[in-house]
């Protein structure tokens, strides 16, 4: 650096020391857009890479068909009295996509809200006839016994895998492990229990959110002979039933060149024997595509809210330097009389500016490293001091962790000098184009 530049930066920090407060409200602007432009895309990033996983998590060579309560009139049963609505995924949609040549396998299942019962502990759960290989493609783990097995399946054995949180509240002080429990009226030997597993989000609207570890897994052939099809509800004095045969279908693709291909077919077939709307397929590689664009649109969206902070800051910054134009008007006077030109005038106060944006930046950014600790402590506190309130708040609200971007450090840095430099600009210039004899006058 220049002697020169030097000497006109030391000016321009000594005239800044000169109001303090002054200085310290228009860097407290200025650290403020620069934090919240970090923090708010961190949050932002965190979210987008939370829905990102529980996509990724369902498999991107998985096509995913489920059943879905179509909009109309139930259909009538004998005597006016029971309506049942059928409606759904059949066991022969499923042997269908099994028989497409790119399905290598695929997986099927059938849930239904339930009450669990052991002695006098009851618990709302949702029951899942499954067959063995939901274990890996829900990304379930193990905590004790076994999972359900083909025997099972086959011999439709009244054996059931507990999920953790299903566990903990039917059996917190003993193993549940070769315990009975009751569904109904039927009896469930546990042979199992999961770990914990993150709940998964609602994924933008096609993919309902599912606290796995309040689930109670039974053989899908257990739950068509001991509860069957229909599930009866009673209302102002007379039934109603809807009959699901299946809640969906993982369809398992070997290459992902043929996921979409595959999809198309499944939409072909399913056409040909649902005459209602009655199901949907879902696509995760889609799905994933469009949460990398949700995630730049909701990026661009964020830093242009945070960047009115930034705007707002440089406003106060413009407003303060005018003020010290006013102020120094006799100063500018004696300068421009002693040789000074226009534009040591403009370097001048520019200088004070870019001090003033610079330091609030650069707390700014300390601040913005803050973002994850703060957020931990604030959890932890609300858990502590509030845990009925904290957990009622969604589960992806409770496991958010903030991802720091080093692109939103770099761009919140820089927009703080720039803004410093553009909203200095005007009173530098108003300073460097008074007239010298006017100054000197000034009082």
């Amino acid at each position: 650096m220049s002697p020169r530049f030097l000497q006109t930066l030391r000016l321009g920090l000594k005239s800044l020391l000169l109001h303090k407060l002054r200085s310290g409200l228009a860097i407290l602007g200025i650290l403020i857009g620069v934090t919240a432009v970090i923090w708010l895309v961190a949050m932002g990033e965190g979210v987008s890479y939370q829905a990102q996983q529980q996509i990724k998590e369902l498999g991107a060579n998985n096509i995913i068909v489920r059943t879905v309560k179509p909009t109309g009139d139930a259909t009538r049963g004998p005597g006016g009295r029971m309506s049942v609505l059928a409606f759904g995924l059949l066991r022969e949609d499923f042997d269908r996509i099994l028989k497409i040549p790119t399905v290598r396998e695929a997986t099927p299942l059938r849930e239904i809200r339930k009450e669990a019962f052991f002695l006098d502990r009851h618990l709302d759960i949702r029951l899942v006839g499954c067959t063995p290989t939901y274990l890996e493609l829900a990304n379930l783990k193990l905590a004790r016994g076994r999972f359900i097995s083909d025997f099972d399946g086959e011999h439709s054995e009244n054996v059931c895998v507990l999920g953790e949180e299903t566990s903990r509240k039917l059996f917190p002080y003993e193993s549940p492990l070769d315990k009975a429990i009751q569904i109904d009226k039927q009896v469930y030997r546990v042979v199992g229990e999961t770990e914990f597993r993150s709940s998964s989000g609602n994924i933008g609207g096609s993919f309902s959110g599912q606290n796995y570890n309040l689930d109670v897994y039974i053989p899908l052939n257990t739950l068509r002979w001991r509860i069957g099809d229909r599930v009866l509800s009673s209302r102002t004095g007379s039934f109603e039933a809807e009959e699901v045969q299946l809640s969906q279908v993982t369809a398992t693709v070997d290459s992902l060149d043929d996921v979409d291909k595959t999809a198309d077919v499944i939409k072909t077939l399913l056409n040909k024997y649902h005459k209602n709307a009655d199901y949907e397929v879902i696509v995760p590689k889609e799905l994933l595509r469009q949460a990398e664009v949700l995630q730049m649109m909701f990026n661009v969206l964020l830093v242009l809210i945070a960047g009115i902070a930034l705007v707002v800051g440089g406003i106060g910054i413009m407003n303060i330097m005018l003020a010290t134009v006013t102020e120094r008007t006799r100063e500018i006077g004696i300068r421009r009389a002693l040789g000074a030109k226009q534009s040591d005038i403009v370097q001048q106060f520019l200088s004070e500016t870019v001090v003033l944006s610079a330091t609030g930046g650069l707390l700014g950014v300390l601040l913005g490293f803050c973002c994850r600790p703060v957020v931990q402590v604030v959890r932890t506190l609300a858990r502590t001091l509030h845990p009925d309130l904290y957990s009622s708040l969604p589960a992806n609200i409770q496991q958010l962790e903030p991802r720091l971007a080093a692109w939103s450090v770099a761009v919140a840095f820089l927009s703080s000098v720039i803004v410093g430099v553009a909203f200095g600009l005007y009173p530098a210039r108003r300073a460097a184009m008074m007239d010298p004899i006017e100054a000197l006058r000034h009082e």
